[in-house]
């Protein structure tokens, strides 16, 4: 392979998602010395679609084609999590760079091979979209805390309710089936990567699970289906540090209020709200309401995930987000919790 300091970098796109077009391709693109040469996607035509409208020269027929390229350097993956584990781990053993998409794999077992895969593989870059929701805020948060602003923090109470989206009528969503999704469920990932940024990673876990929405239409069939994944969780989470928690997350609901995550420490209480550049609030214990904390600009982070992985290809700097120990972290979370729910809430360690 050339050396990456002095050429242009060759991207390869296995599986161009919404995010992959809306993010990933422009922004790699706007970057110096970047190109993206391949891409493959579910169908041909709708790659082709793809390499015409991000002027991609090469549509392959397969992803195989595109993960053991002899002309690419990096390649980066947009597909559901069923192609993750087997489309990085290819990757990664031909030579390549990889940037997955967020939802790790389908289970802790997938994950797993992932992160072993990378440590086999130290030369190469092996990175994950992070969780967004909290980029702006996540180094004056852990900061806060970690000065002692909340005192011995106790409790979180983590809240994240949406409308659905399936229902009965509507097409199965990629997120709601479990063919594609495995074990992962709703915004589960997402929001206990975000609070392991801030807090100790959990011992334990006892959550119930419910499927409102059962039913929807197979896109690829245009049959009626059984939804497999559920649309509400509530969750009781034991951290290190004997620091409690809950989380509320549910897509069957209406008239929600704003998703946040409120920390509760015996000095004072710190509330986030979950979504792009959300508020932040803190307010001691002795305050009767919470204000609204200013983010300085030196500590404000923003989307950079491109910008870093090519800067981790080709410099060899360390990206901040999202490394594959931290989704193998996620995963174990995720796999306990799905574990517990399918036996009836029984309280399940989650393993190492």
């Amino acid at each position: 392979m050339h050396p990456l300091t002095d050429q242009k970098i060759r991207i390869g796109i296995i599986g161009a998602g919404n995010n992959t077009r809306k993010m990933h391709l422009p922004k790699l693109l706007a970057l110096p010395s970047v190109e993206i040469l391949e891409v493959a996607n579910k169908t041909e035509t709708s790659a082709q679609i793809i390499a015409q409208d991000f002027k991609i020269p090469t549509v392959r027929n397969n992803w195989e084609e595109v993960a053991t390229s002899p002309d690419l350097d990096a390649i980066v993956i947009g597909t559901w999590p069923y192609l993750h584990s087997e489309a990085t781990c290819l990757a990664l053993e031909s030579g390549k760079h990889v940037l997955c998409e967020a939802r790790m794999a389908m289970n802790q077992a997938e994950a797993k091979t992932m992160f072993e895969c990378s440590l086999n593989h130290p030369d190469l870059v092996a990175q994950l979209v992070p969780a967004p929701f909290t980029l702006h805020a996540d180094a004056l948060i852990a900061e806060m805390i970690n000065r002692g602003d909340l005192g011995k923090v106790l409790y979180f109470h983590a809240d994240y309710q949406s409308n659905s989206l399936a229902d009965s009528k509507a097409n199965l969503h990629w997120r709601r089936n479990k063919k594609y999704s495995g074990m992962n469920v709703m915004t589960l990932g997402i929001i206990y990567e975000t609070l392991i940024r801030w807090l100790p990673t959990a011992q334990w876990v006892k959550a119930e699970a419910k499927i409102f929405n059962d039913m929807a239409i197979d896109p690829e069939t245009g049959e009626p289906v059984s939804v497999q994944i559920p649309d509400y969780l509530s969750i009781q989470v034991g951290l290190q540090k004997s620091i409690s928690g809950t989380f509320l997350i549910s897509e069957a609901g209406s008239h929600a209020a704003t998703p946040s995550i409120k920390i509760m420490g015996e000095k004072g209480t710190l509330v986030l709200e979950l979504i792009p550049d959300g508020k932040l609030y803190f307010g001691r214990k002795d305050q009767n309401l919470l204000e609204e904390v200013h983010i300085p600009q030196n500590l404000r982070g923003s989307w950079k995930v491109e910008e870093e992985f090519i800067n981790a290809v080709r410099n060899k700097k360390p990206f901040t987000h999202t490394s594959f120990a931290t989704g193998l972290e996620t995963m174990r979370f995720t796999e306990a919790v799905y574990r517990s729910y399918q036996n009836n809430g029984t309280r399940v360690p989650v393993s190492q």
